[in-house]
C-alpha cells in the first residue's frame, strides 16, 4: 500500500513538472517574447481572456498614478512595422492608458478579438503567467474584429442585467451584490475594499464555493442525501433520476463558471462539484477530501500557474480545513454545551482562520484580530443575499421590475455585510502588524499550532478561554484610558501631533475635547484615520490642505470617516487639477464646504489660534524672486496667486500657518515651500520670531532656506517622511542644520507618530515608535 501511495505521489509530481515545463515553454515561444526584450512597437490581434478591470489608485511621490484599464489577452497575430506578419499564441497583459475610450474598453467580454497597436515590454517580475506586457497606443475605443462567443454574450447580458437591477440600491449594496453573486467588483471602491481586507472578508468579494453550494443545494438538497433515492432539492420533484441529476448539476456548474468567470476559487469549487456529481451519477460513495485532492490535481495539471496563486491556495486551504478540522472542533464545542449551529459556525471560522492566517501574513504582513467575529456575523447574511442575488440575476433577463424588487430584498443582508466590514475595520486594534514573507508565515503557523495544542492540554481551559477572549477584546477595542496606560500613547494633554502616514503629511492640532484642526491628510485614508482614532479625534472643525499634491490630499476620506468636518480650507492654486477636483468632488459628496485660505487671515477655534502667513498678496515690485509679479488674486501655472515669480508650482503655493495653542506653545507649518517661497515669506514677514515647534518644509528635503531656519530657531523640528522613500528625505544636510541651530529633530520614518506636550521649559515630544 505504501509503495502504491509513493508511486502515485511521484507520478503526480512528474505530471505536474511536465505540465509546468510545457506551460513555461509557451511563454518563451514565438515572436512576442523577442519583441518584448526589444521594447518593439507593432500591431497585434488579441483575443480577450478576462474581464477588463481598473488598476487601483496609488500615490507615487506627490502625484496620483493614473488609473488604467487592464485585461488579460492572447496574441494570435503580430504585424511588424516592416509589414511582416506572424501567427502565434502568446498570453499578454494588455494595459490601456486613461482616456475617453475607457468605458468602451470596460464593456469588453472574454473571447472578443481586437486589433491593437502598441509597444511590448517584458513582465515586471519573473514567473508571471504571460509572455509580455502590451501597452496600447492611446486610449481610443477598442477596434473589435471578432465578436465574443454566444455563451460569453449570454453571460455578459446576465451580468449587465444584474448591474441594472441594482442601480437603485444604496452605494454599498450596489457595489457588493454583483460581487457577491457573480464576482463583478467593478463598483467596489478602495475604501470598501480596504474594510473587507482588514476584516479578512475578501472571499465575499470573489465568487467562491459557497455560491456554487447554494446553487447545487437548490438542485440536489443536502450533500448527505444527494446520492439517495429520497434525496431533497428540486430534482425529485421534477422526476429526475440520479444520472439526470448529475447531468443537470454539471450543466449548472459549467454555466456557473462562465457567468462568474474562471477565477481560482470558482475553478476549485467547480472541480469539486463535478467530482461529487460524478459520484452521484455512478451511484458510488466518495469522500469529499479525495474529491478536493482530485480537483486540485486536475486544475494544477491544467493550469500550473494556479500553484502560484495566493487566492487558489487560500481557497483550497479553507475548504480543506472545513472538511477536516472544523468537524472535530465542532464536536468538541458541542460537548462543552455550545448549541449545534453556533458550534458549526464557530468551528468553521476558527479552522479557516487558523490555516489561512499564516498565508495572509506571507504577502500582507498583518494579522486580522477581528476576522473570526466578522466572518461569523457576515455569514448570517451570505445565504439570503446569495439566493436573492441569483434570483435577481435570472429575472433580470425576462422581467426587470421583479429583478429590481428581488435585488432590493437582497440589499438588506448585503448592507449588513458591508456594515460588519466597516465596523470591524474601524476598531483601533482590527489589524496587528506581523513580519511578512515565508518566515513570518511560518512563525505564525507555529504560534497557531502551539496555541491549539496548548488549549487542549491546559487545565481550566474554560476559564483561560474566557480570559484570553477578554484580553483580545480589549486589544481590539483599545479603550483610550487603557491604551494610554499600556502604551503611553497618546500622551495626556498633547497639543500638536504628527501622524505617521508614510511619504506625506498629516498634522493634528488639539482644539479641546474630542475636536482638532487637521492640516493635510497624507497619501492613504487608512493611516490618517487610524491616527485620528488613536488621538480620540471625533470632530474636525477645519481641515486645511496646504496644497493639492496627492501625498497631502489623497487620505481625505480617512479624515471624513466617522467624523464631523466643518469645512475644508485650501490654497488658491488648484494644481494639479485632477487632485483639486478630487478634493472638491469628495467634499461635495460629504456635504463639506470648501473655502480658500485668505492671506493674513486670523482664526481661533477652541484652544487654538493661528494666522495664515503664505501665500501673501504683494503689490508693486518686490526684490529677487518677487519681481515680475502678477495682479493680486491671479492664478497661473508655476505662479502663486497674488505673488508671481519663478516659483516651483504647487509646492510654493502651500498654505503656511503660524499656530499658537492656549498656554503659549507655537508651531510653524511650512507645507512644501521651496527656498524661493521661503525667502519671500521671510521678506513679507520680517518680524517672524522664534517658534517652539517647526514642521520642516517638504519632508525635510535638502532645499531649505538657511535664513528662515535661523529666524525661527525651533526647539523641536518635526519631519514627516516615509520609511525607505526613494527621494532621500529627510536630507542629512537639513537635519544637521536644524541640530546646529539647537533643535531636537524627530522624524516619522524612524520615530513613528509624534506628539508634543507641555509649554515653555516643559515642552517635550513623545514618539510612538516606528
Amino acid at each position: 500500500m505504501r509503495v502504491t501511495a509513493w508511486a502515485g505521489v511521484l507520478l503526480c509530481a512528474a505530471a505536474g513538472a511536465a505540465s509546468a515545463g510545457l506551460h513555461a515553454a509557451d511563454l518563451r515561444r514565438g515572436p512576442v517574447p523577442v519583441l518584448a526584450e526589444e521594447y518593439a512597437r507593432a500591431r497585434f490581434e488579441v483575443a480577450v481572456t478576462s474581464d477588463p478591470r481598473l488598476t487601483r489608485p496609488k500615490v507615487r511621490g506627490n502625484a496620483m498614478a493614473p488609473v488604467s484599464v487592464v485585461l488579460n489577452g492572447e496574441v494570435t497575430r503580430v504585424e511588424r512595422s516592416d509589414g511582416t506578419a506572424h501567427r502565434t499564441r502568446a498570453p499578454v497583459l494588455l494595459i490601456v492608458p486613461p482616456g475617453e475610450g475607457r468605458e468602451a474598453w470596460l464593456r469588453l467580454l472574454p473571447s472578443t478579438r481586437l486589433r491593437v497597436g502598441g509597444r511590448l515590454a517584458p513582465p515586471a517580475h519573473p514567473g508571471e503567467p504571460f509572455a509580455a506586457v502590451l501597452k496600447a497606443d492611446g486610449s481610443a475605443p477598442p477596434r473589435v474584429v471578432g465578436r465574443p462567443t454566444a455563451p460569453q454574450r449570454a453571460a455578459g447580458e446576465l451580468r449587465a442585467g444584474l448591474r441594472r437591477a441594482t442601480e437603485g440600491l444604496d452605494p454599498d449594496a450596489r457595489a457588493l451584490l454583483p460581487g457577491l453573486v457573480v464576482g463583478d467588483t467593478s463598483r467596489v471602491g478602495p475604501e470598501l475594499r480596504d474594510a473587507f481586507e482588514a476584516t479578512d472578508l475578501t472571499h465575499l468579494l470573489a465568487v467562491s464555493g459557497s455560491n456554487l453550494t447554494v446553487v447545487l443545494l437548490l438542485l440536489v438538497g443536502r450533500p448527505g442525501r444527494a446520492h439517495r433515492a429520497e434525496r431533497g432539492g428540486l430534482t425529485p420533484r421534477l422526476g429526475l433520476s440520479l444520472r439526470a441529476t448529475a447531468v443537470a448539476g454539471g450543466g449548472l456548474t459549467f454555466a456557473f463558471v462562465i457567468v462568474c468567470r474562471p477565477d481560482p476559487s470558482v475553478l476549485r469549487a467547480a472541480a469539486c462539484g463535478l467530482v461529487a456529481l460524478l459520484a452521484i451519477g455512478t451511484g458510488r460513495r466518495r469522500s469529499l477530501v479525495p474529491a478536493l485532492a482530485a480537483a486540485v490535481l486536475v486544475l494544477v495539471l491544467y493550469d500550473p500557474w494556479l500553484a502560484r496563486s495566493y487566492g487558489f491556495l487560500l481557497s483550497v486551504l479553507a475548504t480543506g480545513a472545513l472538511l477536516t478540522i472544523a468537524p472535530r472542533w465542532s464536536d468538541a464545542l458541542r460537548r462543552r454545551g455550545v448549541p449545534d449551529r453556533l458550534a458549526e459556525a464557530l468551528a468553521a471560522a476558527l479552522a479557516a482562520q487558523a490555516v489561512c492566517a499564516p498565508v495572509v501574513a506571507v504577502f500582507a504582513a498583518r494579522v486580522s484580530l477581528v476576522a473570526i467575529p466578522a466572518n461569523l456575523f457576515a455569514e448570517l447574511a451570505v445565504a439570503p443575499a446569495t439566493v436573492c442575488g441569483f434570483g435577481a440575476l435570472a429575472l433580470a433577463a425576462i422581467w426587470m421590475p421583479a429583478a429590481e424588487g428581488l435585488a432590493w430584498v437582497a440589499g438588506w443582508p448585503v448592507r449588513w455585510i458591508a456594515w460588519v466590514a466597516r465596523t470591524g475595520s474601524a476598531l483601533p486594534g482590527a489589524e496587528l502588524a506581523w513580519p511578512g514573507g515565508w518566515w513570518g508565515g511560518l512563525a505564525l503557523a507555529l504560534l497557531t499550532a502551539t496555541v491549539v495544542v496548548g488549549a487542549r492540554r491546559l487545565p481550566h481551559r474554560g476559564v483561560l478561554g474566557v480570559l484570553v477572549a477578554g484580553l483580545l477584546l480589549l486589544a481590539v477595542v483599545r479603550p483610550a484610558p487603557l491604551a494610554r496606560w499600556a502604551t503611553g500613547w497618546p500622551p495626556p494633554d498633547w497639543v500638536f501631533a504628527m501622524c505617521q502616514v508614510g511619504q506625506g503629511d498629516a498634522t493634528v492640532l488639539a482644539a479641546g475635547g474630542d475636536s482638532a484642526v487637521v492640516v493635510d491628510a497624507g497619501p492613504d485614508p487608512v493611516p490618517v484615520d487610524r491616527c485620528l482614532r488613536e488621538l480620540g479625534v471625533r470632530r474636525v472643525p477645519l481641515l486645511v490642505f496646504t496644497h493639492f499634491h496627492a501625498d497631502h490630499v489623497a487620505g481625505l476620506s480617512g479624515v471624513l470617516r466617522g467624523r464631523s468636518v466643518g469645512a475644508i480650507q485650501t490654497t488658491g492654486l488648484e494644481e494639479p487639477p485632477a487632485q483639486a477636483a478630487f478634493v472638491r468632488r469628495t467634499a461635495a459628496a460629504a456635504g463639506v464646504p470648501v473655502i480658500r485660505a485668505g492671506p493674513g487671515e486670523r482664526r481661533r477655534i477652541g484652544a487654538l489660534e493661528w494666522r495664515v502667513l503664505w501665500p501673501w498678496p504683494v503689490t508693486g515690485r518686490a526684490p529677487g524672486a518677487m519681481a515680475a509679479g502678477r495682479a493680486p488674486g491671479a492664478v497661473a501655472a508655476g505662479r502663486v496667486p497674488g505673488v508671481g515669480g519663478p516659483f516651483e508650482g504647487p509646492n510654493d503655493a502651500s498654505v503656511a500657518l503660524l499656530v499658537r495653542a492656549v498656554g503659549g506653545a507655537s508651531l510653524l507649518l511650512l507645507g512644501d515651500l521651496e527656498p524661493p517661497a521661503q525667502r519671500a515669506l521671510l521678506r513679507v514677514h520680517p518680524g517672524l520670531a522664534s517658534v517652539d515647534v517647526l514642521k520642516v518644509a517638504h519632508h525635510g528635503s535638502a532645499h531649505q532656506d538657511p535664513a528662515l531656519m535661523r529666524a525661527v530657531r525651533p526647539r523641536l523640528a518635526l519631519v514627516s517622511a516615509g520609511r525607505d522613500n526613494p527621494y532621500g528625505h529627510p536630507s542629512s544636510r537639513t537635519l544637521e542644520a536644524l541640530r546646529d541651530g539647537g533643535a531636537r529633530v524627530l522624524r516619522t520614518d524612524r520615530d513613528g507618530a509624534i506628539a508634543v506636550t507641555g509649554v515653555g521649559r516643559g515642552l517635550t515630544a513623545v514618539a510612538k515608535g516606528g
